[in-house]
């Protein structure tokens, strides 16, 4: 999907699956399509005010396309890599869309559980869930 028309009406996000095509390893992550964008209101949003009895807004929040394009995911270890301009080593894929941001955290958490990621560190990035639930526990 290469643009924000080629997803569903009312897509918020989607669980993605990147993998580092030489080692075989991969990361399941989640990312929005739009976040918001909190920006100061210009002197002509603040005359659509004037006359209105009580406290004026100084910000107003717009939505924005976020960086879903270039997104590779959150990991230090991938981070690093893109940093050296490994870009081309990586395959991306989609896995769910989501319209809503339980729904992602869900299908983020489902996708993660089915491949067993904390207990596969030979084949996934992924060192925790939700926070609550780390690789190191299995390490026993």
């Amino acid at each position: 999907m290469e643009t924000l028309s080629s997803f569903p009406q009312g897509t918020l996000g989607f669980i993605y699956r990147v993998t580092h095509v030489p080692s075989g390893r991969a990361y399941i992550g989640k990312k929005v399509l739009y976040h918001q964008k909190k920006s100061k209101l210009t002197k002509k949003d603040l005359l659509e005010y004037e006359g209105v009895s009580g406290r004026r807004p100084a910000y107003k929040i717009a939505m924005a396309e976020s960086d879903w394009k270039t997104y590779y995911g959150s990991h230090k270890d991938i981070k690093e890599m893109l940093l050296e301009g490994k870009q081309k080593d990586f395959k991306r894929e989609i896995l769910c869309l989501a319209e809503s941001k339980k729904l992602l955290t869900y299908y983020e958490c489902k996708y993660l559980f089915i491949y067993q990621v904390l207990e596969k560190p030979d084949e996934f990035f992924n060192d925790n869930i939700l926070g609550k639930f780390y690789r190191k526990d299995f390490d026993m």
